[in-house]
Order: C-alpha cells, then sequence, then structure tokens
C-alpha cells in the first residue's frame, strides 16, 4: 500500500453511524467492513443511536486511539432521527467533535452529513453525500411521466414537508420549487407538517385531512421527498380508497420495499442511494487517502430508480440487485488503483485454508 502509515503493519479504521440500528446503518457498515477487510484493515465499528451526547463520547475515544482512519456517516439524517432540529450552524457541532479526530493525522471521510454547498476545509476530511438535486430531479420526472395523461390541463401535485431547516430535504425542495416555476407541474397542496417528530403518523393525518378537499380527479400525484414521509401517505391514500393519486418517494428500506410491494397501484416508484454501495465506496475513498492519492474534497453518489412493477415478495435490501442489476453496482467507482486489487488478492490468499488430505493408511496426527 503505497506511503500508508501504519502501524505495525496494521491499517486500523473506525466506522460510527449516527442513527438508530435499522437498515440504513447495517447495510452501511457492511459495506464499510467487507471492503476494509477485503484490504487487509482492522475495522471498528460504532453506532449512537442519533445521540449527540453518546456520538460526541465515541468520537472522542477514537481520537484518542491509535486508529489510522475513521469513517462518520448520517450526521444530517441522524439529527432528524434523535429528534433534534439543525440550527444555522448545526454543522459546528460536528466540526468540534472531529478536530481533535483530525488532529492527531487521522484521515476522515463522511457521508451525509456535510452539505457540499456548506462544505468548510478541515484537515485530513472528504465529505461524500447523495447528490440530492439528482434524487429530487429523478423522483419528479418518474412521476411525471406515470402522469402526463392529461392534455387539457398541468399535472397536479401534493407536497409534503416540514419546517425549513434540515438540510437535505430543503435541498430536494428547491428543485419542487423549480419544476413549479418552470411550470411542469402545479402545486395542488402542500402539507407542512412542522416538525420530524413521528413522521409516518404526521404524513397519514395530514394527507387524509387534504384528500376531503379533493375529489377524485382533481390531483393527481404525491411527491414524497422523504420514505418516512411516504409510508404515511400510501396508508392514507389506501384507507381513503383513493389509487386514484400515485406515489413516488425518495429513499429506501426493507419498510419501503415491503410497502411498495403491497401497494404497487398507488406507489409506483422509488429514488435512492444504495447505503451499502455508499460504505463500500467510503472504505475505498479512505484507502486511497491512506496512500496519499490525489482526491477531491467532495464526493456524490448518483441515484438509483426501483420501480415497484420490477419488485417481488422475495426482495429485499440485501438482495434487491437481483432485481435491479444496476443496484448496488459499484464498478468503477474509486476501484481504478491497482494496488488495492493488488491488497485484497493478497489477503485472499493470506485467509486462504489449504485442503486438509487424509491418509487411510498413514495415521492421523493432530498439530
Amino acid at each position: 500500500m503505497p506511503a500508508a502509515n501504519m502501524k505495525n503493519g496494521v491499517i486500523k479504521i473506525a466506522v460510527l453511524v449516527n442513527l438508530q440500528a435499522g437498515d440504513q446503518s447495517r447495510q452501511f457498515l457492511e459495506g464499510c467492513v467487507s471492503e476494509g477487510r477485503s484490504m487487509g484493515f482492522t475495522v471498528d465499528t460504532f453506532v449512537s443511536g442519533a445521540d449527540k451526547s453518546r456520538c460526541a463520547e465515541i468520537a472522542a475515544g477514537i481520537a484518542h486511539a491509535d486508529y489510522d482512519g475513521f469513517i462518520f456517516a448520517y450526521g444530517e439524517i441522524g439529527e432528524i432521527a434523535g429528534d433534534l432540529a439543525l440550527s444555522p450552524n448545526g454543522d459546528d457541532f460536528f466540526f468540534d467533535i472531529f478536530k481533535p479526530i483530525a488532529g492527531k493525522g487521522i484521515k476522515i471521510v463522511t457521508f451525509e452529513t456535510f452539505p457540499s454547498e456548506n462544505y468548510k476545509p478541515l484537515d485530513g476530511l472528504i465529505t461524500t453525500f447523495q447528490d440530492d438535486a439528482g434524487l429530487a430531479r429523478l423522483s419528479l420526472d418518474v412521476l411525471l411521466s406515470y402522469t402526463r395523461k392529461y392534455a387539457d390541463r398541468p399535472v397536479r401535485f401534493i407536497r409534503i414537508g416540514c419546517d425549513p431547516g434540515i438540510p437535505f430535504l430543503d435541498r430536494r425542495t428547491r428543485v419542487f420549487d423549480e419544476y413549479v416555476r418552470k411550470g411542469a407541474m402545479v402545486e395542488a397542496a402542500s402539507i407542512n407538517m412542522g416538525g420530524m417528530k413521528n413522521p409516518e403518523h404526521a404524513a397519514w393525518e395530514g394527507i387524509a385531512e387534504v384528500l376531503l378537499r379533493f375529489p377524485p380527479g382533481s390531483v393527481d400525484a404525491i411527491w414524497s421527498p422523504y420514505d418516512k414521509f411516504a409510508e404515511g401517505c400510501v396508508q392514507a391514500l389506501v384507507s381513503a380508497d383513493r389509487q386514484d393519486i400515485k406515489l413516488v418517494s425518495i429513499g429506501i428500506s426493507n419498510d419501503v420495499i415491503r410497502v411498495m410491494q403491497r401497494y404497487r397501484d398507488v406507489w409506483l416508484a422509488n429514488v435512492a442511494v444504495d447505503p451499502k454501495l455508499a460504505g463500500t465506496v467510503n472504505m475505498r475513498i479512505l484507502a486511497a487517502a491512506l496512500a496519499d492519492e490525489t482526491l477531491p474534497d467532495t464526493v456524490s453518489f448518483t441515484p438509483q430508480l426501483l420501480k415497484a412493477e420490477d419488485l417481488n415478495y422475495a426482495v429485499n435490501i440485501v438482495n434487491i440487485s437481483v432485481m435491479v442489476p444496476a443496484w448496488g453496482d459499484a464498478w468503477g467507482l474509486f476501484d481504478h488503483y491497482p494496488w488495492m486489487n493488488d491488497l485484497k488478492k493478497a489477503e485472499e490468499k493470506y485467509l486462504r485454508i489449504p485442503p486438509v488430505t487424509v491418509s487411510l493408511t498413514a495415521p492421523l496426527v493432530m498439530p
């Protein structure tokens, strides 16, 4: 491994996910661990439970340990999961807990923590994120493709969201506003749930109330910028027997896949980034940083489309690539360094156990 700062021939990586244990955290960690160990790294994982105090405590422990690299994920979404509103300077919390780590010379890669437009230089930090504008555009284009059957009027949308101040939702909402300004669609109603407390139930209540004002045929679709909203939206539509209104969302989990399968006539599609792929690529980026390769300060992940019609009841977030071949495809994403493949081959050879040959004539000798 070129130019690596190895200690006793070992590369040690810490991965901290700022979420509750769930599909996203498990898949991201799986991507990090499997990729890191395939190159012979020691990978330790931590989950903060979206608790700010716990997050800071774990980060402090990492700063005082002998790690070479640090991956941190879901700062923005973790704030939501912990029901902690982001202040205008909410990013400062993460910079403060990362400074001691960077000060030790530990390389840092983050995912979904620092929005690209607010990126601040911090020695040893590379930030990766979902392309929120791309997620919004792809989801809206797909929804428009399903509903552009009305030659006599524009497509009418219901938008669901919450108060400004949640960066990734704000970025997605700006794209929706752009489509409305350009006349691609009309906002028939907007549901503001205020905060993010119990988003599924709040979305259900909000949609149920709005539907009373819109008889069948007067509104065409709901755009959900977050999967937790979408789960409540589809329940409200089904309860009201409103299959005339279609739904497309952003964000993936096993719950999303199951509900999409069950109500595929309503929940038509979902746009997302594979969390395992994000973990895999974050580990590759960190490995390249440890090898002093030249890297960009920011890296974004292109969204992928999941259509309900392409799913069956055997599909889940782990095996979804069987039905959607492009899902989780990391080919070409920071795998163009020959030494990474050399590391993997060496590690595979090191771990390979030679076959045991038993002679029927010689006595069996235990090692």
